[in-house]
């Protein structure tokens, strides 16, 4: 498996090293270094290859996908070296990125369109380094919907539910004891606390989701989102109306801390990409369909 490609079938590209007359018998592409670049160091076959590289070339990182073998690795650095404009070229298929050193006259346009030749799909700059703010803005979410959440359990799991599920506890002073908290003139810092946090946690944590909600209703779409967060919503004012009002009942802001915990895992590790935020899905729609957004990123150097 480590140097089968497309077993019976040339690929483009094994035909792009076999029209511009490259050695592809090994991996590294060593045949028609361009003038300038020093020999790849082959000590003990591994390591990073060293070229010199002119200080007015420019560098451009490209996030692609194909580089699934070392030979392939080695023959697209091997065309990409073969370029006129280009000193050093870099490729990792352990993150799929490729690193290419050039002269400013040499477009970008034109490297990915070598790379293309090649057969690669290539995601642009600008959209890797989208696409990865957004995955952190992800992780971001899941750690601010977990904080939250027991911030906002850990009081109910103390005080409230016990005096809500008396049966289980065989203590009644204890009961008692945190009835009278409840009745205190505590409760009212109690859940100003409480209802900070879970209505920080829905802010922060379904930002996306509220904003994707927010434009179907602007466009009279009934959605999954418009019933999560007008659910959420209304649970969170019944909780703040029965707090700091005569109304009775139950004060449920650890259901809505639930409720933001479970969305905001579903949507990190269930169905959804988390990759590109909810909101701009409208503007990727309109994209051509071949659009490369969806492409694993990686904003390295090459990967060295």
């Amino acid at each position: 498996m480590r140097d089968s490609n497309h077993p019976g079938d040339e690929s483009a590209l094994d035909a792009a090293v076999r029209e511009r007359g490259l050695d592809a018998s090994d991996g590294a592409g060593e045949a028609s270094s361009p003038a300038g670049e020093t020999p790849a160091d082959d000590a003990g076959g591994s390591g990073p290859r060293v070229a010199r590289v002119p200080e007015h070339h420019a560098h451009d990182t490209f996030s692609v996908d194909g580089i699934d073998t070392d030979r392939r690795e080695g023959l697209l650095e091997a065309v990409l070296r073969d370029v006129d404009g280009v000193s050093a070229a870099s490729a990792t298929r352990r993150n799929g990125t490729v690193g290419i050193h050039h002269d400013p006259s040499l477009s970008r346009d034109a490297l990915r369109e070598v790379l293309t030749e090649c057969g690669l799909v290539v995601a642009s700059g600008d959209d890797a380094f989208e696409s990865r703010r957004a995955s952190q803005f992800a992780s971001a979410r899941v750690a601010v919907a977990t904080l939250f959440g027991l911030m906002v359990a850990t009081p109910y799991i103390a005080v409230l539910y016990p005096t809500r599920v008396e049966w289980l506890f065989y203590d009644p002073v204890t009961v008692q004891y945190l009835q009278s908290i409840l009745d205190s003139q505590m409760t009212t810092h109690f859940f100003i606390n409480l209802g900070a946090l879970s209505g920080l946690a829905f802010l922060v944590a379904c930002g996306p989701t509220i904003r994707n909600a927010a434009a179907a209703v602007r466009d009279g779409e009934f959605t999954n989102e418009v019933a999560f967060v007008g659910g959420v919503a209304a649970l969170f004012g019944y909780s703040t109306l029965t707090a700091f009002t005569g109304l009775e009942g139950a004060v449920h802001y650890d259901l809505v801390a639930y409720a933001v915990v479970v969305a905001t895992f579903w949507t990190q590790f269930g169905v959804t990409d988390t990759a590109v935020d909810p909101a701009s899905r409208e503007e990727s729609a309109a994209e051509p369909a071949d659009a490369d957004t969806d492409d694993p990123v990686a904003m390295t150097d090459g990967g060295r």
